[in-house]
């Protein structure tokens, strides 16, 4: 027997990963590269990114930091200016009264996200998890060998949030996985709906870790951050991005905001996992802080502008669609084409050239759906409504 063979036979990856997987979305981007390199227009609403370019100061203010050899090693945690900005801004905006030892940088939100399960959950731990929900969260859960337990969105808001927790919440739970503004969704939880799931967690003493990645485009409503209620300070990691907000996916930027004993955890994870952010870009980052209101207000109107487009469109098709109160993600119904979503995204990419993602990978809560994505230009919307006419 060879070497390859035997090493085959011998090497296993850590049993922690053995239930977690890759996204079906890698499949689609993949096929929308295939159309693309033969030449083939796609109407690509697929995608998660704003449709704006990183603003002209934060490029120059890297290019600037690099001049200024701001090049060397970088406190893991981050550096000083920008988490002093960071309270200032968490002060004001999401009305949480924290200090800069309570705030971590992180390689994006993802990141932020993957240190606080870390932190919290420990194997046979569950979690509460609302769905449907971004496709990592699963995964992140179990690779912390917890268990994700899914709570449906709708349902719950319908029926009661607290009865519906109350219902999933076992001996073994140890967090509550809290996203507002929802992906895939778009929903926007209320104030009244925060105060709920608040109470919850306090009267069975859980930990809230609170995704706020899209706490900037909130178009019904407002945002609340979960932590700023009475109490939740102490049991809430809120975990924050520059990605949607400032236009800045590829710079792998975001942060976290958390008290004792979590902290220290984090602090931890981000020392052995990547010893922080590229320096350049933490002083990029601090420029960003520095755009005013009125430019996110100016961005949040095109949103507004295009979601209505794209939905309203949807729903003359006769893809029934809810208007979504956050993000920039459409979700509608898709089950005049067929019950599996898997089969209704590949229809209507394969026969009209449009790319959306099935709602099943985001938790069978989202199955017979598909997610749309309005963040591209409004040409875009209108040619990707024009393909999606000739179904009819």
């Amino acid at each position: 027997m060879g070497a390859t063979s035997a090493r085959a036979g011998t090497f296993r990856i850590a049993k922690r990963l053995d239930e977690v997987g890759f996204s079906d979305i890698v499949v689609i981007r993949n096929k929308v590269m295939e159309l693309r390199a033969a030449g083939q227009t796609v109407h690509a609403f697929h995608g998660g990114e704003p449709f704006f370019e990183t603003p002209e100061v934060i490029k120059q203010a890297l290019f600037t930091a690099a001049e200024e050899n701001k090049t060397r090693y970088a406190p893991s945690s981050g550096i000083a200016p920008l988490r002093t900005a960071l309270v200032e801004k968490l002060r004001e905006r999401n009305r949480m009264p924290v200090t800069a030892d309570q705030v971590i940088v992180t390689v994006g939100g993802a990141h932020a996200l993957y240190c606080a399960f870390q932190a919290v959950l420990d194997p046979g731990s569950d979690c509460l998890l609302f769905s449907p929900y971004w496709t990592p969260i699963a995964d992140m859960i179990r690779g912390t060998q917890a268990r994700p337990v899914f709570v449906p969105t709708a349902a719950a808001r319908r029926s009661g949030i607290t009865a519906t927790l109350e219902q999933l919440t076992t001996p073994e739970t140890r967090a509550i996985y809290y996203n507002t503004p929802q992906n895939p969704s778009g929903v926007v939880f209320t104030r009244a709906e925060a105060e709920e799931v608040a109470d919850f967690a306090k009267r069975h003493d859980l930990v809230v870790i609170s995704d706020e990645a899209y706490e900037d485009l909130v178009y019904d409503g407002e945002h609340v951050s979960i932590a700023s209620l009475p109490g939740m300070a102490e049991r809430t990691i809120s975990t924050y991005t520059f990605s949607k907000s400032y236009a800045m996916t590829g710079w792998r930027i975001g942060y976290a905001v958390a008290q004792e004993p979590f902290m220290t955890a984090m602090r931890k994870l981000v020392l052995y996992s990547t010893n922080g952010v590229a320096t350049m870009v933490q002083w990029a980052a601090l420029d960003a802080l520095q755009l005013t209101a009125e430019l996110r207000q100016k961005r949040l109107a095109e949103y507004r502008e295009r979601r209505d487009v794209l939905v309203n469109g949807l729903n003359e098709i006769g893809f029934q669609c809810e208007l979504p109160a956050g993000a920039f993600y459409a979700f509608p119904s898709v089950v005049k084409l067929s019950g599996d979503s898997r089969k209704a995204a590949a229809l209507l990419l394969d026969k009209l050239h449009v790319a959306t993602i099935p709602g099943a990978v985001f938790g069978s809560q989202g199955e017979g759906h598909v997610r749309f994505s309005y963040s591209t230009s409004m040409a875009a919307i209108q040619q990707g409504l024009d393909a999606l006419r000739r179904l009819t």
